[in-house]
């Protein structure tokens, strides 16, 4: 496609427009790669929005855009590889966001897709507290705000990018993708391996002129140092939104975005306010309530490159050297890229992270897709594991040995390990552990807390958030390392436990508030929670270990002949409604494996005795009787009769105990079974229905003789142990209270698998025989009259030797 040089850019868009319609894929984005190095920043200005929304779709979710979330590379190589090309923080794409941005362009954003509480704060005309959105809500020329931010061109498409996985719609169902293998999430990886690299600096602003890269000015140290991003800055006042400069006003900007830092500083905090920044602390709380429908509901894929963020920045982090690492570091001078290493998790991510997880915590399903919410946060956990100089991994019985240099990031995230930990075990009591996938993750989250170390540093953590005599005013001077052995004990400066403490109290009300409610992870209420999920692993553990038997029992054409009725229909068995019959032996045994692990590392964390998880195993040897069967669900007595407690809803979901369920109404208009055929069932019982009203008075008179043709009426058209029939309620047993039924024809039996299949067969037998159709049927005629004559004889004796 050849491009006259002075084109109008309107024209540039149309004819671009049409070629997306009209040019094979290949073809557009070589044609796009000629025009972004061809055409200068003016022409292209205008083609900008339209393309990236013509890559990421539009921000209503109506246009897909290139799909990237679906886009594979074993499935679709070739467009694949166009892609990651032209979209590569090295590639055309950037070219063009660099070539643009150094032209001072600005774009139109719209307010209402932004997350939500900046939307609320911004239409609220309340400056929101990310420095992202300063200097760039605009106003109209009356001085009223405006819907739109004015972004650069890298925020903008930042922006879209960051957005587009959260703006499209869901997959269907019936679509398997896998997120890491797609393309959306490795250009994720990409752009923060460009943007936060573990080693060397962040590469320069790519330059797109012929001759080569342009020279970047110096760096220069950003307006708000570094340093202060580790304190969340509260006021009493808000900052109104008319207190911003306005969005040219400093005209340093543009020298402060080239500097070394500013590229990875814009993209983190773009991401992070787009992925995480969708609940604040005043709609958490008011989220509590459950008449407040949710606002966001992350989706599993959401989350998937929220985890792949973390492990990220945690390794960015962790890249600092040694000496750089060190509290004395701060005193001397650093570069901007160092600072920003220290202050990107806690000034950035921390608190949008704790609000994010307490939310999915709280909200996501109770089933096996919480395992990538799970992920996410023990990535969270463990820093250590992304650290240049990490130890080996431990082994299942030997877990990771947390150093002692973690301490401090323990204690300054104290809320992420105990609240969500005791957030994590409500979860784990509602859920069915006898299911591997749930097993698994109680393993996952034991294990890790397990590690060494860990759990005093948490408990240490504790101590100092609920010392109240170590809190300090909050203008007092604080002391970062530990005090001398020399020193007077009159000294004024307090000792470092004091400062600790306040880091501690300071991250808690931070992200809780003032008049927050501590649950201590070692208290006594978290520990009984953790008794609670030990007796659940144990009973889950006898369950597995049930259904394994009752598995092993079980003939293999049980279920086929059970279907055609040969075999007896338990509707009183135990519960099997989980993934152990699909998986068989070996999910069995993965079961008891990581429900025996977890039972272990439970014990190790909080100490708990052999005496108690003892007791545990005894008491399920009282959970049978002498007949074997197993005994009611846990109950107290109500008013109304029996409550099931937490233990007893759950040993019914578990299938270790349920109520013995029988069918006491009329057996003709009970629930057309499976092994029955449901139109012929219905045509049966018209017909017996017609016979019974013609016929009522003979059959009546007929069952009232005392011979042979009485016993005979009587057996076949009385419902047996009709009379001695009670009603079974948990409380006890009592005599039905109906009415008597007269005698009647039932018909029912005839629309059974098993009686067809019965008959088919005797058909079968007897043409192997040279017997035809016709005296066949008088045998099986003549052998059910001689069946039906002797049954009466043998239940009217029955009757006489009864006492």
């Amino acid at each position: 496609m050849a491009f006259p040089h002075l084109q109008q850019p309107s024209s540039l868009l149309a004819s671009l427009k049409a070629d997306s319609i009209n040019k094979p894929f290949a073809q557009q984005c070589q044609d796009l790669i000629k025009v972004i190095e061809d055409f200068p920043a003016k022409e292209l200005h205008t083609i900008f929005p339209w393309l990236v929304e013509s890559i990421f779709g539009s921000l209503d979710g109506v246009l897909v855009g290139w799909n990237l979330s679906c886009l594979q590379g074993r499935v679709n190589p070739v467009e694949y590889s166009i892609v990651m090309e032209f979209l590569d923080p090295g590639g055309p794409m950037m070219k063009l966001v660099y070539k643009l941005q150094a032209e001072d362009c600005k774009f139109d954003f719209p307010v209402s897709y932004l997350p939500g509480p900046v939307k609320v704060s911004i239409q609220e005309c309340i400056l929101p507290d990310s420095p992202l959105y300063h200097n760039k809500v605009q106003f109209t020329p009356t001085g009223a705000l405006g819907l739109n931010l004015a972004l650069n061109p890298f925020e903008y498409y930042i922006f879209f990018f960051a957005l587009s996985l959260i703006t499209q719609k869901p997959l269907p169902v019936s679509l398997h993708v896998r997120t890491s293998d797609c393309a959306y999430f490795i250009l994720v990886d990409r752009y923060l391996s460009w943007f936060l690299p573990t080693e060397g600096s962040v590469p320069p602003p790519l330059s797109s002129s012929p001759g080569g890269t342009s020279p970047s000015p110096p760096p220069r140290t950003p307006t708000m140092p570094f340093a202060s991003y580790g304190l969340h800055h509260t006021s009493l006042l808000k900052r109104h939104i008319s207190h911003q400069r306005s969005v040219n006003a400093d005209p340093a900007s543009h020298e402060i975005w080239r500097s070394e830092t500013a590229p990875a500083n814009a993209f983190l905090q773009v991401f992070v306010e787009m992925s995480l920044h969708h609940y604040s602390l005043e709609m958490y709380q008011k989220m509590q309530s459950p008449h407040t429908k949710e606002s966001f509901t992350p989706t599993e894929e959401h989350v998937l490159v929220v985890r792949l963020l973390l492990k990220h920045l945690h390794a960015f982090a962790n890249s600092l050297k040694p000496e750089q690492a060190s509290p004395s570091a701060h005193s001397h001078a650093t570069s901007p890229l160092e600072e920003f290493k220290r202050a990107a998790v806690p000034r950035f991510v921390q608190q949008k992270l704790y609000l994010f997880l307490e939310h999915c915590f709280g909200h996501w399903p109770l089933d096996a897709s919480f395992r990538a919410v799970l992920e996410m946060w023990l990535s969270y956990l463990q820093p250590w594991r992304y650290a240049p100089d990490k130890q080996a991994p431990g082994s299942d019985s030997q877990p990771w040995c947390v150093l002692e240099k973690w301490a401090p990031f323990v204690q300054e995230n104290l809320l992420m390990y105990t609240k969500l930990f005791v957030g994590f075990l409500n979860r784990a009591l509602r859920t069915d552990l006898v299911s591997p996938k749930h097993a698994l993750m109680v393993f996952r989250v034991a294990k890790v807390f397990a590690q060494s170390n860990l759990a005093e540093m948490i408990q240490k953590g504790e101590q100092l958030f609920l010392e109240p005599e170590l809190v300090i005013p909050h203008r007092q001077h604080r002391l970062f390392t530990a005090p001398t052995f020399t020193g007077s004990f009159l000294s004024p400066w307090p000792p470092a436990v004091t400062d600790a403490s306040f880091k501690v109290m300071s991250h808690v009300y931070s992200l809780e508030g003032q008049d927050c409610k501590y649950t201590p992870m070692f208290g006594p209420e978290a520990r009984t929670l953790v008794l609670r999920l030990a007796q659940l692993i144990t009973q889950a553990k006898h369950t597995a270990k049930s259904i394994s038997d009752q598995c092993a029992e079980t003939p293999a054409g049980h279920s086929f002949l059970s279907w055609l009725g040969f075999s007896s229909m338990d509707t009183n068995g135990s519960y099997t409604a989980n993934d152990l019959d699909e998986m068989g032996q070996d999910s069995v045994r993965k079961t008891d494996e990581y429900l025996e692990k977890a039972l272990e590392y439970l014990r190790q964390i909080f100490r708990l005795s052999e005496a108690q998880l003892r007791q545990f195993t005894l008491a399920l040897g009282t959970t049978q009787d002498e007949n074997g069967k197993k005994q009611l669900p846990d109950c107290i007595v109500g008013e109304n009769g029996l409550i099931l407690t937490p233990l007893g809803r759950y040993q019914i979901i578990s299938g270790l105990r349920r109520f013995e369920i029988e069918y006491q109404g009329d057996a003709e208009l009970q629930p057309i079974q499976s092994y029955e055929i449901a139109s012929l069932v219905r045509t049966l019982f018209r017909l017996s229905s017609a016979i019974n009203h013609r016929f009522a008075g003979q059959m009546a008179a007929l069952c009232s003789r005392d011979d042979f043709l009485g016993s005979f009426c009587r057996y076949h058209l009385t419902e047996p142990g009709l009379a001695s029939r009670h009603l079974l309620s948990p409380v006890g047993r009592r005599q039905v209270a109906g009415h008597t039924r007269g005698p009647r024809l039932s018909l029912r039996f005839l629309g059974s698998y098993r009686t067809l299949v019965s008959l088919l067969l005797a058909f079968f037998v007897a043409s192997l025989f040279c017997v035809g159709p016709l005296p066949c049927t008088l045998l099986v005629t003549l052998g059910y009259v001689l069946y039906t004559s002797a049954m009466p004889l043998l239940t009217e004796q029955g009757k006489l030797h009864q006492p």
